[in-house]
């Protein structure tokens, strides 16, 4: 007797479709992302919660940008266009209110916390080299040096009291020296102590050096640090407030 065709040879399906040869894969779904006006809330209710005085120095600011548009136009006697034109440039002024505000509230979150200092050193615009981990470390103490690289050269912004971190800070800069005798190599000390600089203000301190170098000599002098590596033996991923100092490695020195 004949099988017939939905005999128990035939193979079962499966409940997903098969893909063809010349088909294309599927799209993976996108994760969607917020839209701004929930990230200028968010950032919003960060702010107003370390600075209460936010919402009405944007209110002021709206205000009184608005009022001088109007007053404005109605001097030259069209105070429609006037608010027209004041308007977005009250927002604008609002806005640009919360983002210095916010940026300070970020600040004052992570203060006084390890790596605050290299977050700091993560604001500066293009024109510098930056790292993400520290040059030089102390794991008890949880001190630690940064590095930046730019047109004033060679810049090391330390963290930690200032009598306890210069080992650090000397021993990094005859390092430097050594292989850069010809580069500037300044220190900044972040903090709230005498002679520190807050690292809200550190970026700021940093972009008012003079510039010394090119472009083209910063690379340089960037390609030649990373060519002799780094002083600590620390792998990527790995926190460096956690690591330790190789002794085998000392030793071989």
């Amino acid at each position: 007797m004949a099988n017939s065709p939905d005999s128990s040879n035939s193979t079962p399906t499966s409940d997903t479709p098969k893909r063809g040869l010349f088909s294309r894969k599927p799209k993976a779904a996108k994760v969607k992302k917020p839209s701004r006006l929930k990230q200028i809330r968010e950032v919003f209710q960060m702010t107003r919660r370390h600075d209460p005085m936010v919402p009405w120095l944007m209110l002021l600011a709206f205000l009184g940008v608005v009022a001088v548009s109007f007053v404005v136009g109605y001097v030259l006697e069209n105070w429609i266009t006037g608010l027209i034109i004041g308007i977005p440039l009250g927002v604008l002024a609002a806005t640009l209110i919360l983002s210095r505000r916010a940026e300070r509230a970020a600040f004052a979150q992570i203060e006084n916390q390890p790596g605050a200092s290299g977050a700091a050193l993560g604001t500066l615009k293009r024109g510098w080299i930056t790292e993400d981990q520290p040059v030089a470390v102390n794991p008890r103490t949880q001190d630690a040096v940064f590095r930046a690289i730019g047109r004033p050269g060679v810049v090391l912004v330390s963290e930690g009291p200032g009598t306890r971190v210069k080992p650090l800070v000397d021993a990094e800069r005859k390092r430097l020296a050594r292989i850069l005798p010809n580069v500037t190599i300044h220190v900044i000390e972040s903090g709230r102590g005498e002679g520190q600089v807050p690292i809200s203000e550190v970026a700021k301190k940093m972009n008012k050096l003079n510039k010394e170098l090119t472009k083209i000599e910063v690379s340089a002098v960037s390609k030649r640090i990373s060519s002799l590596g780094s002083r600590l033996p620390i792998p990527k991923g790995i926190d460096p407030y956690k690591a330790r100092p190789d002794r085998k490695a000392s030793r071989g020195r």
